[in-house]
């Protein structure tokens, strides 16, 4: 499934809002903070460069389009 979402955090001054698969969202959240993501992860560019979601990006390019992970989330976030 796939939403607009801000790939610059609106709590970081984020406007424009980006299309991005459910998955990839919850994965770039349990990866990184806002302020990461803010300060240095507010472009594709940026976010693919990183050795866990490149990882990320190949396993997940493995699966069909509309696979979706529903696991528990990450405790990082409890």
């Amino acid at each position: 499934m796939v939403s607009k979402r801000h790939l610059l955090p609106k709590s970081c001054g984020g406007k424009v809002k980006e299309p991005i698969h459910r998955i990839c969202h919850r994965k770039i959240h349990a990866t990184f903070s806002e302020r990461e993501l803010g300060k240095d992860f507010s472009t594709w560019t940026a976010l693919k460069q990183h050795p866990e979601i490149t990882s990320f990006i190949q396993w997940v390019a493995s699966k069909p389009a509309t696979f979706y992970d529903n696991s528990r989330k990450p405790a990082r976030r409890r």
